[in-house]
C-alpha cells in the first residue's frame, strides 16, 4: 500500500454527509484490506448547504448538492463522491456514472413532536421544507400549517427546541446514522411514503474511469439498486422536479420488487396512487405506473409535473 491515499473521496461537510463518507470509506478498507489512510475524505461545503432560509426550489434545486461535487470529479481532484442518493439530481452527465449503491438503511420519515400524524395538535404549525411531506401532511390533517425548515439535522432539531414549529419531520436513515435512534417516532410506511430513495447512500465516479470503477464495485448492493433506480424511474417519467410532492416506496424481496407510489396537488387536497409489482431491474414497469399516475391526476397535479429533477 502506497503512501499517498489509493482513494479520495469527496464529500458534504455537513455532519451527516459526513459520517455517510466515513461508512463508505469504512466498507471499502474492509473490502480491499486497507488501512484508513488509504482512503481520503475530501470535504466541501456544497452551494446548497449555504442559502439555509429559502425553499430549495427557489434557490436552484438538487443541483445545489451535486454542483462543487461533480466540479472536483470533472477535474479529477476526487475519484469518487458520496451522495446521499435522494439529494441528487435523476438526470447527471453522460461523464458520471452512480457506480456504488451502498445497503440502504431505514426508508421511513420520523416526526418529531408527536408520536404520530393523528397525534399533532388542532392547526398545528409543522416545519419542513420538502413539498412532498407538506403535501402528505395537508392531505392527513389539512387544519395544519406549514412553514419553511431548512438547514442539517443538529439546525431544524435546535428550530424545534426553540418554537419555531411544533412537530417536523427528518429522515429515520440520518438520525440513525448519527446516532440518535431515540429522537422521534417513525411514520407507518403503509401510511406514509419516503421520497424517492431514501435512505440510500451512492458512490459517483467518472464513467471513463475504469479504475475506480473496479475498487468500487464489492460495495455495491444489488437489492437495494434496485429499488432505488425503480424509483428513479419512477421519479424521471414523472417528470418531477423539486416542486413536484412525490412520495414512493419499493422493496425487493426474491428478486420482485413491489412498488407504492403516490403524487399530490402542493396543498394536499388532490392525491393519485398507485402500485405496481415487476421484476428487479425491470424499469419501464416504474415509468408505466407514472404514466398511469398522471393519466389520472387532476390539473391541481398535473400542472407541478412535466419538468426535470
Amino acid at each position: 500500500m502506497p503512501d499517498a491515499p489509493f482513494l479520495k473521496l469527496g464529500t458534504r461537510r455537513s455532519p451527516l454527509a459526513m459520517v455517510q463518507a466515513e461508512e463508505a470509506r469504512r466498507r471499502l478498507c474492509e473490502a480491499h484490506g486497507w488501512p484508513d489512510s488509504a482512503v481520503e475524505l475530501v470535504p466541501v461545503v456544497a452551494s446548497g448547504d449555504k442559502v439555509q432560509d429559502r425553499p430549495l426550489a427557489e434557490i436552484g434545486g438538487k443541483a445545489l448538492w451535486t454542483k462543487e461535487l461533480d466540479e472536483w470529479l470533472a477535474e479529477g481532484q476526487i475519484d469518487a463522491a458520496v451522495h446521499s442518493l435522494k439529494d441528487v439530481e435523476t438526470i447527471r452527465p453522460d461523464s458520471l456514472l452512480l457506480s456504488v449503491i451502498l445497503p440502504r438503511a431505514d426508508k421511513r420519515d420520523r416526526l418529531i413532536g408527536a408520536v404520530s400524524i393523528a397525534a399533532l395538535p388542532e392547526a398545528a404549525i409543522i416545519g419542513t421544507s420538502a413539498p412532498r411531506r407538506a403535501a402528505q401532511l395537508l392531505n392527513l390533517r389539512p387544519d395544519c400549517k406549514v412553514v419553511t425548515f431548512r438547514g442539517n439535522v443538529a439546525t431544524r432539531l435546535g428550530k424545534l427546541e426553540a418554537g419555531e414549529a411544533d412537530a417536523t419531520f427528518l429522515a429515520a436513515a440520518g438520525l440513525s446514522r448519527l446516532g440518535q435512534d431515540d429522537v422521534g417516532h417513525a411514520l407507518d410506511q403503509h401510511e406514509w411514503l419516503p421520497a424517492p430513495a431514501q435512505g440510500a447512500i451512492a458512490l459517483e465516479c467518472r464513467t471513463e474511469d475504469a479504475r475506480t470503477r473496479e475498487l468500487l464495485a464489492p460495495l455495491d448492493h444489488v437489492p437495494s439498486r434496485a429499488e432505488v433506480m425503480a424509483e428513479r424511474a419512477l421519479l424521471l417519467a414523472l417528470g418531477g422536479n423539486c416542486h413536484s410532492p412525490i412520495a414512493v416506496i419499493c422493496d425487493h424481496a426474491e428478486g420482485e420488487l413491489s412498488m407504492r407510489a403516490a403524487i399530490f396537488s402542493s396543498d394536499g387536497v388532490e392525491k393519485v396512487e398507485g402500485e405496481a409489482r415487476f421484476g428487479a431491474g425491470d424499469l419501464a414497469s416504474p415509468a408505466k405506473l407514472a404514466a398511469d399516475l398522471l393519466e389520472r391526476a387532476t390539473p391541481g397535479i398535473r400542472t407541478l409535473f412535466g419538468g426535470q429533477t
